[in-house]
Order: C-alpha cells, then sequence, then structure tokens
C-alpha cells in the first residue's frame, strides 16, 4: 500500500497478547488465522493460568468451532478454577463483505458475567496498546494521528492520550456514532487515502 514500515513498527493485537501473557499457560479461544502470532504463548487445553478471547471469524464454520458451547464450557471452567481472562478487545461486532457481523465481545461478556470476572483488554482502547505503538515508533502523542473507523475504540483511545484523530467514513463508521458521542476527532474524511492530502492542505 505503500507505506514504508519496519516490522517492530507494526503493532497488532496478536503481538500485544504474545507479549502479555508470554510464558504462561493459555487456553486461547481465537480465529486460527492469529495463533500463528503468539509467539512465546504455551497453548493448552485445560489446567489455564489465562483464557485469552480473540476475534471471531467471518467463515461461520470455523466461528462455530471457537465458540461452541464445549468452548467456552472449557473457558468458563478454567476461569472458576482461577485463570485470568484476557481478550484482545470487545467490540461488539465488525464490518465484513457480508454486512456487520458479531464480534468476540460478546463472548468475553458472557463470560465475565458467568465466572464473576472482568476481562483484561489488550488491544484498543486499552492504554497499553495505544503506548505500545507510540514507544515502537518512538512517537510524540502531540505530533502523532490515529486514523481509524471506531470513534469508541480508536478515536476515544488515542485522545486519552493526546494523541491527534482522523475518523474515517469507511468499515464501522456511523452517522449516529458520531452524534451520539461524547468524543469528537479532529477531522472526519471519507477514505483514509484522504488523509496525506488533507494533512498537507491543514498544516
Amino acid at each position: 500500500m505503500g507505506v514504508e514500515l519496519q516490522d517492530d513498527e507494526l503493532q497488532t493485537t496478536p503481538r500485544a497478547a504474545a507479549r502479555a501473557l508470554a510464558g504462561k499457560r493459555v487456553l486461547a479461544l481465537c480465529m486460527p488465522a492469529i495463533v500463528g502470532d503468539l509467539e512465546g504463548v504455551q497453548l493448552c487445553g485445560d489446567n489455564a493460568e489465562a483464557v485469552l478471547i480473540g476475534g471471531a471469524d467471518e467463515d461461520p464454520d470455523q466461528t462455530g468451532a471457537v465458540f461452541s458451547y464445549l468452548n467456552l464450557a472449557r473457558a468458563f471452567a478454567e476461569l472458576d478454577m482461577g485463570a485470568e481472562l484476557y481478550c484482545l478487545h470487545k467490540n461488539a461486532w465488525w464490518q465484513t463483505a457480508r454486512g456487520p457481523l458479531l464480534d468476540s465481545g460478546a463472548f468475553v461478556a458472557g463470560l465475565e458475567y458467568a465466572a464473576g470476572v472482568e476481562a483484561t483488554v489488550l488491544g484498543k482502547p486499552a492504554p497499553s496498546y495505544f503506548l505500545s505503538a507510540l514507544e515502537a515508533l518512538d512517537a510524540e502523542p502531540a505530533l502523532t494521528w490515529m486514523v481509524g473507523d471506531d470513534i469508541h475504540s480508536d478515536i476515544a483511545g488515542a485522545q486519552k492520550h493526546g494523541m491527534k484523530t482522523a475518523l474515517v467514513r469507511t468499515g464501522k463508521f456511523r452517522p449516529d456514532d458520531v452524534e451520539g458521542a461524547r468524543v469528537m476527532p479532529d477531522a472526519i474524511l471519507s477514505s483514509i487515502a484522504d488523509f496525506p492530502e488533507w494533512l498537507e492542505r491543514s498544516t
């Protein structure tokens, strides 16, 4: 896409999870595609120190397998025996080519309710996620832009760290979210492709 960056400058939620859970025995209920990124994490089926809930998958067969009653019951049992609950995010839904689909936040909330615990969020809008990204880029918050489509996770999360924000009208963007939000982005753009030109005009 024409963006130049080093591998260690790329911040992803699976990498954040790998850092936070390194060396722990983890029962991971997550998309198969991210399992390879959990380097250093000891994946297990029982006697877990932590339960990790990842994103839901667009493939109904894979999603059903990950969040089956059996797997959720296993996760609950581990939490009931003292394992800690972690999640990549608590998103209620996500945008796909087939339209909005249920995301893993619903399963996180269900396990929190059933086990009487509170999940540690490893991705946006967790403070640690934004701090890690700023450290990786050696960037000052006031000189750094967050461009995203979620006014709660992206925009509100970044503004708490003093970052500038641009909301794009793609993906999860909904006009009603902006009208009812307690935060307002510095810019609202049709696409991330418009950001460089907008930024040049504005500075």
